[in-house]
């Protein structure tokens, strides 16, 4: 057996189905980040913990979970609350918790939108690090989402769960994904000032998670980025086999990396507004008016 933590903000929608789906464990913890719609009134139904702290960013909320919300067994799930466990993910989880010779296990993700698996635009399998010995994995801040340190050696699951990106309708997508571009532009100007492409894992990397991550790398220094992106996701990857589902998927995979782009552009050419001066300014501005209106009254009185 193995603990289940469930990552949640506002997902009324999507909580129930989540946490039915993870019963097989008899040790699911709600890790809340402050929703204000009723996640929390909804997970508080079932037999299982919930805690809520306030979201720094993701891999500061799943390093603090790791660390204040202490498991019953020794090994631990992530899953998110558009994300379901399945039976079969669970049955492999277990047998895969008993070897000693891994600490943790990568989990590939099955994108579901329109109704539809994204099988091909999506790079499936894209693994994610989601099964581990509780102690052994830390996370660290990538762009908008996290990256994993492992202390000892990892290995993959063949058996996948769905993910549902769009369950809550397009317009709360664009919402977080508008929240997204703007850690993913901060990432990109650091990336490119002091970060590098690693050609050795890019060519000869010993894992598809490790070749993903330097791709990723260089394509944030390739020009014309959303074009490519676009044009590598819809006819290198095959997503015009994913039908009409592929090819709204690809362009809001394109317009998601413009938005990137141009909020680079922004940090790099705008000029940032001094808050404490504008709060300043704010603050002279009715004394200032006062006075220009004494003044005023003393000209009119010497007229007189």
């Amino acid at each position: 057996m193995f603990s289940i933590y469930i990552l949640t903000y506002n997902e009324e929608l999507d909580i129930a189905a989540c946490i039915e789906s993870a019963m097989l464990s008899d040790d699911i913890i709600v890790v809340d980040s402050c929703s204000s719609d009723r996640t929390v009134e909804i997970a508080s139904s079932y037999p299982i913990r919930v805690v809520q702290h306030a979201f720094e960013s993701h891999g500061r909320q799943r390093t603090w979970m790791l660390e204040s919300i202490p498991p019953k067994h020794e090994w631990v799930y992530i899953l998110e609350a558009d994300e379901r466990m399945t039976p079969e993910l669970f049955a492999e989880c277990e047998k895969a918790s008993q070897n000693p010779d891994y600490i943790g296990y990568y989990v590939a993700e099955r994108v579901m939108f329109m109704n539809h698996w994204i099988r091909y635009s999506t790079q499936y399998p894209r693994y994610q690090m989601r099964l581990f010995r509780h102690g052994k994995v830390w996370f660290t801040d990538y762009g908008h989402t996290e990256r994993e340190v492992c202390e000892g050696a990892t290995s993959f699951l063949k058996e996948t769960y769905p993910h549902y990106t769009c369950s809550k309708g397009l317009s709360r997508w664009i919402d977080k994904h508008n929240r997204y571009s703007t850690d993913e532009a901060q990432e990109t100007l650091y990336q490119l000032e002091q970060g590098k492409v690693n050609w050795q894992d890019l060519f000869f990397g010993k894992s598809e998670v490790e070749k993903r991550r330097a791709l990723k790398d260089l394509s944030l220094r390739l020009p014309a980025r959303p074009l490519l992106r676009f044009l590598y996701m819809y006819f290198m990857l095959g997503g015009c086999l994913d039908g009409r589902a592929g090819l709204a998927w690809c362009t809001l995979q394109a317009f998601y990396e413009y938005l990137i782009l141009l909020k680079v552009w922004e940090m790099k050419y705008l000029p940032k507004p001094n808050l404490e001066v504008a709060a300043i300014l704010a603050q002279e501005s009715p004394q200032q008016l006062q006075v220009q209106g004494a003044d005023s009254e003393t000209t009119q009185a010497d007229m007189v």
